[in-house]
């Protein structure tokens, strides 16, 4: 019995030491986890400071952490400073070269008033058409710009489909009726998330490109479809169509077809609709093929449904 008692007499210690071990374990790991939590909290609030953690009492994990955070914050401070620079330089241009260009667009109306010899007024309209372009490539240059640093958020909401229809076809109708093209708007009732002034913007060079390059006395149309996450705003023409080998090529910007070399534009127009789509959390296709026109598809968010 002595024997057995001996070794429970060994064994109880042993059995508390090992509870003890296991619950300072535990506290400590819990700690850790806390100060962690904590950690992670005060950086997803901006707060984080390494300066608040006593390093000598932290685990290596916790001591990593620390550091991974300290330069995470930095990081998002330099590109914050990079965003200010990059808004301030696209301030500075768009606000330069708007009173250049606007002179040139006077001057060149003023020359086309006057008496001219038939060659000179025909520079003079030369002119005046070189200086609108190049307002309308720094204006898209500076709205893309805007858009991919992030210095302009897009702010989509719930709205109906139907007014944004309306809206691009209103702005299109002229170059429309000026080539005797039928611009048709299908009614609809569906309702989607999205920013209701680029997204009209965005439409609205879908159904531009649709008109300029459709033949005169063309169709195009502009009709909406709902799925459960998205609604698919469509515009159809009856233009030449674009080859499989173009269509992924079309929204890069600048990119011009060969075959479309004799219409108006700078290549632009498609690549702002996709990163507009892209900003708010949908997308653009097209779907084409030669000599059976082209479709443009907006997709865009479903509202989200109040239960």
């Amino acid at each position: 019995m002595t024997v057995e008692y001996t070794l429970l007499a060994l064994a109880v210690p042993a059995l508390l030491a090992a509870a003890g071990f296991a619950v300072w374990t535990r506290l400590r790991t819990r700690r850790m986890l806390d100060t962690l939590g904590k950690m992670l909290d005060d950086a997803i609030r901006g707060e984080f400071r390494e300066s608040l953690y006593d390093e000598s009492r932290l685990s290596a994990l916790e001591t990593r952490m620390a550091h991974y955070l300290s330069a995470s914050a930095v990081s998002a401070k330099n590109l914050a400073e990079e965003k200010d620079a990059i808004k301030t330089l696209i301030g500075d241009i768009s606000h330069q070269t708007k009173t250049p260009i606007a002179n040139l667009l006077l001057y060149a109306q003023l020359l086309e008033e006057q008496d001219l010899p038939p060659e000179s007024r025909e520079y003079a309209s030369a002119l005046e058409h070189q200086a609108e372009k190049l307002r309308f490539l720094i204006d898209a240059l500076v709205k893309t710009s805007r858009l991919e640093s992030g210095v302009l958020a897009m702010t989509p909401k719930r709205h109906g489909i139907q007014q944004l229809l309306d809206a691009a076809s209103a702005q299109a109708a002229p170059g429309a009726e000026a080539k005797a093209i039928t611009l048709t708007v299908e009614p609809t009732d569906l309702t989607a998330r999205f920013d209701p002034k680029w997204t009209a913007e965005a439409l609205y060079n879908l159904v531009d490109n649709a008109v300029k390059y459709t033949p005169a006395g063309g169709a195009v149309t502009l009709r909406a479809v709902g799925y459960e996450l998205f609604c698919r705003v469509d515009v159809t023409d009856t233009g030449p169509g674009i080859p499989e080998s173009e269509q992924a090529r079309i929204f890069q910007r600048f990119y011009r077809s060969p075959s479309a070399s004799e219409a108006e534009g700078v290549g632009i127009g498609l690549y702002l609709a996709r990163q507009i789509a892209a900003g708010q959390g949908g997308y653009l296709k097209v779907s084409s093929r030669p000599g059976e026109g082209s479709t443009f598809s907006l997709f865009l968010p479903r509202a989200e449904e109040r239960t």
